[in-house]
């Protein structure tokens, strides 16, 4: 099973309220190089691992991890809306092997997901449904959430099913790095939003506008240095890709929630995304990685990073 690992950073906030020019350029060209890298690898399925920022999943039944057998995206943010491609026989086959490891997965046959699925089908094929993809769900934002080993024994067991297929897989991680939007907490809403995080549903125009309309005004005040609005973290960014080029994954094991908030914000915890991804890629052995881009952008609230990595046989073959 030839295998390729790509993880990137997501933002809803582009063409929203965006960077420098210089900063959009250096993204662009890095998002051009992993596009490249793609191209050349050629895959035919996709394993793509992503939060939810409570607009698929609810307080109603909260799942740690969730592998969708049917999947459609929202669009919110004016993002990419539509089918994804899942083969479902295939995806159930994913879900059953996964619960024969020891990884508890739910299974949804009309999962709903956002920014955080779309964007990157979007940024690296053009199309939400160009390519045949598993979405996998990861709990990132809502508390409780299960322990970073388990997003890497996750990422580890789909990485040995995809090792039974004959296919060239692709493993896609989306979100993080450290940020920390206005992203609703249950433990301080109002009876009015304690309902809608419980409930879900679809919210009216209104609420939606005022949603987005609440994360543009944080990206202007953090970049006006306002303080009630916290900071990005260059270098707890930069710890963890180094942790992911060490090969060494097993330290995620030892990372808290407490911390990681604390250090790099409510919403850093996207990171499993990215652990599951390499773990993903790691279970066929050793793997070498590139930091095609690390930058810190708080135009969209967003120490954003995009990484590719390999397996060092594939490399050397090469």
């Amino acid at each position: 099973m030839p295998s390729l690992t790509i993880c990137m950073s997501h933002t809803p906030l582009r063409g929203h309220f965006d960077p420098p020019v210089y900063t959009l350029t250096a993204i662009g060209e890095a998002i051009e190089e992993v596009r490249e890298k793609i191209r050349a690898f050629s895959p035919d399925l996709v394993f793509l691992f992503a939060p939810d920022h409570y607009n698929g999943f609810f307080y109603h039944l909260m799942p740690q991890f969730c592998v969708g057998v049917a999947a459609d995206a929202i669009g919110d943010f004016g993002t990419a809306r539509g089918p994804i491609s899942v083969p479902r026989t295939l995806a159930l086959n994913c879900a059953n092997a996964l619960l024969g490891a020891g990884v508890d997965v739910a299974v949804s046959y009309r999962m709903k997901v956002d920014h955080g699925f779309a964007d990157p089908l979007n940024e690296l094929f053009g199309t939400l449904n160009g390519i045949e993809t598993i979405p996998i769900f990861i709990n990132a934002v809502s508390p409780p959430l299960a322990p970073f080993r388990r997003s890497r024994l996750l990422g580890e067991a789909v990485g040995r099913f995809a090792a039974t297929l004959d296919r060239r897989v692709l493993f896609l991680g989306s979100g993080g790095l450290s940020h920390e939007p206005p992203v609703p907490r249950l433990s301080s809403a109002s009876p009015a939003l304690t309902e809608l995080l419980i409930e879900g549903g679809t919210p009216s125009e209104a609420q939606t506008q005022a949603r987005e309309d609440r994360v543009i005004d944080a990206a202007k005040r953090l970049v006006r240095g306002d303080p009630s609005i916290k900071s990005l973290n260059p270098r707890w960014d930069r710890g963890f890709l180094d942790t992911i080029q060490s090969n060494d994954l097993g330290v995620f094991d030892g990372y808290s929630d407490e911390e990681v908030s604390r250090d790099a914000g409510e919403s850093a915890h996207e990171v499993r995304t990215w652990i599951a991804a390499v773990s993903a890629l790691a279970a066929s052995g050793e793997f070498t990685s590139t930091v095609h881009l690390y930058e810190a952008v708080p135009e969209w609230i967003a120490g954003f990073a995009v990484m590719s990595a390999e397996p060092i046989a594939s490399v050397t073959r090469n």
